[in-house]
């Protein structure tokens, strides 16, 4: 008889159904608790433990998901999510050690779509690589449905259908959390948008502790389409600036 896996929202998911996830960790010990708590979520998990068999697995094996350490033997993590987002696209959950603000920038700007920072909790993991997921869904959803006009904002674009995006007529290459992230801010211009909110909004996750991962994509998605379009509230949030005619 097929065994079902039940995922941390109730729903049940056969192992045909399961997604593949690569954990790459040089750590076994935390590699094997990671990919224990997924196998128990449902999804089909494979572990590789430095950079060239990280970049070997994701080529053969075609993982959905990567859970990637920056620090690795051979090459690091950073250097894996550029080889990896080269051969296809993919969303990376990036680990990091230390809580360093360049490091995780580094990584946004690489293609991680979000990151943790160790120690952290198996369930806030499972759930991010959840929600990961959810997003991709989305995207390739909306990319097959018809939209509105594109979304001009001065000379900011955002064409929904395509899911990118323009500033002064130039393609900005964003991130499926950086999307996201810009469209929630556009859909209320001017409106100051808690981290709380954008959090719940965009990473479907209601605990204040990830607030910092909102601050850290806001920045990388500052340094690809202008600092100045995006308005800190200090205290409170962030709003999208537009032109006074927009």
């Amino acid at each position: 008889m097929e065994q079902t896996h039940t995922t941390h929202n109730g729903a049940a998911a056969t192992p045909g159904a399961q997604r593949r996830v690569l954990v790459v960790e040089d750590d076994h010990t935390i590699a094997e608790a990671i990919a224990a708590r997924l196998r128990a979520e449902g999804f089909q998990v494979q572990t590789a433990t430095d950079g060239p068999a990280a970049v070997a697995a994701a080529e053969s094996w075609l993982p959905e998901l990567l859970v990637l350490d920056v620090m690795l033997p051979g090459f690091d993590g950073l250097e894996v999510c550029r080889r990896v987002q080269a051969q296809r696209p993919v969303p990376v959950l990036m680990l990091t050690a230390r809580d360093d603000e360049t490091d995780l920038l580094v990584g946004l700007g690489v293609g991680a779509d979000d990151y943790m920072t160790k120690p952290f909790s198996m369930r806030e993991l499972a759930a991010r690589v959840h929600v990961l997921l959810r997003r991709v869904e989305r995207a390739t959803i909306a990319a097959h449905t018809p939209r509105g006009a594109t979304l001009r904002l001065g000379d900011l674009e955002i064409d929904h259908a395509q899911r990118r995006v323009r500033v002064q007529a130039e393609d900005v290459h964003l991130t499926p959390t950086e999307f996201d992230l810009l469209v929630c801010l556009a859909g209320t211009p001017r409106a100051v948008l808690s981290r709380e909110q954008l959090l719940a909004e965009v990473w479907d996750w209601a605990d204040a502790s990830g607030t910092r991962t909102v601050d850290s994509h806001i920045k990388a998605l500052r340094r690809k389409i202008g600092a100045e379009r995006i308005r800190t509230v200090h205290g409170v949030g962030y709003a999208l600036e537009t032109p006074a005619q927009a």
